[in-house]
């Protein structure tokens, strides 16, 4: 599967089918997939925890930690999908509903 041709649906489904042939939808409940996130967003925290801003800014430049940071994103993003789905939320249009309302809450000058 070629990234152009990746959606959020089709990464949804590869998840789900992931989890079925390894028989895990029991353990994939709301409250689990949350905790499961919280751990892998801390653990993207981590990497970048006690570098300055700089450093940071600099983070993908170092082969090693830039492999580190995108499995953590890729982490942080499965278990946000896959939560989404099982709640039955639109993450893109969630984050669309968002924008949205923080364009009215925070106008631009």
């Amino acid at each position: 599967m070629t990234e152009q041709h990746l959606d959020v649906a089709k990464l949804q489904r590869r998840l789900a089918e992931f989890a079925a042939a390894r028989n895990w939808q029991p353990f994939h409940t709301p409250k689990n997939l949350v905790s499961a996130l919280s751990v892998e967003a801390s653990e993207l925290v981590e990497i970048f925890q006690w570098l300055t801003p700089e450093e940071s800014a600099r983070v993908m430049e170092d082969p090693e930690t830039a492999h580190r940071v995108t499995d953590e994103v890729a982490d942080v993003l499965a278990y946000l999908l896959q939560l989404c789905e099982v709640l039955g939320v639109d993450p893109l249009a969630a984050l669309n509903a968002k924008i949205d309302r923080n364009e009215h809450r925070f106008p631009a000058p």
